[in-house]
């Protein structure tokens, strides 16, 4: 017997109920027409765009650090209240890529496992050789889409590490003397934050052209 039935069965009916209202959802959105497929392709631009704003969030961010480190004193502290602001959004922008990613994950397994079922149902030997063929092709670009998506991610997080310790550092420090002593650590960071904007700007071009192939394929 398990130690803990009641996490267990309270694991198992979060699990349920998730399952029930994605099968609610979908269940909804189809009786208007709309297929995981079109879901899918939405939640893969919404994705797209979140990235979008991201990386420009990321790129003032970066510029707020540089006017900081310039600055003579006489508007450190308007300067340092402004950068802090942009690293708050420059975190919800973070939070809303990885959120959507996860969106786009759920209805992607959703899709490939209906789509999978659908095809043991077709009887005729070239239709069903015709659909296997299209969902490998779809899922080997889903797989190249969400990998690229995945990896930008990924570098957000030593970027926004880096952002958050010169911020709360800065808080503690906040004099021209010191600051003028952090051009160096903000050029290492340029240096992470160009690496993390040419993962995003390939991310949103794989998102891009994963869009266009299902809308193809439509």
């Amino acid at each position: 017997m398990s130690p803990f039935p009641g996490r267990r069965a309270a694991a198992l009916a979060v699990l349920l109920a998730t399952a029930s209202c994605s099968s609610m959802y979908y269940g909804m959105m189809e009786s208007f027409g709309v297929e995981k497929r079109h879901i899918m392709v939405d939640r893969v631009e919404e994705a797209r765009d979140d990235q979008e704003d991201a990386k420009e969030q990321f790129k003032t961010t970066l510029e707020r650090f540089k006017e900081l480190t310039g600055a003579d004193g006489g508007d450190l502290e308007s300067t340092y209240n402004a950068l802090a602001k942009d690293y708050e959004r420059c975190v919800d922008d973070a939070d809303s890529v990885r959120d959507r990613i996860e969106s786009i994950e759920d209805v992607a397994e959703d899709m490939f496992d209906e789509w999978r079922a659908e095809i043991d149902e077709i009887s005729n030997a070239d239709y069903r050789r015709t659909s296997e063929d299209l969902l490998v092709d779809t899922q080997q670009r889903y797989a190249k889409m969400i990998a690229a998506m995945k990896d930008a991610e990924a570098k957000m997080a030593p970027v926004l590490q880096a952002f958050k310790d010169q911020v709360l550092f800065l808080k503690h420090n906040l004099n021209a003397q010191f600051i003028a002593q952090l051009q160096n650590t903000v050029l290492q960071i340029e240096g992470d934050v160009d690496v993390l904007i040419a993962d995003m700007e390939r991310s949103i071009e794989e998102a891009d052209e994963f869009i266009e192939g299902m809308n193809a394929s439509t």
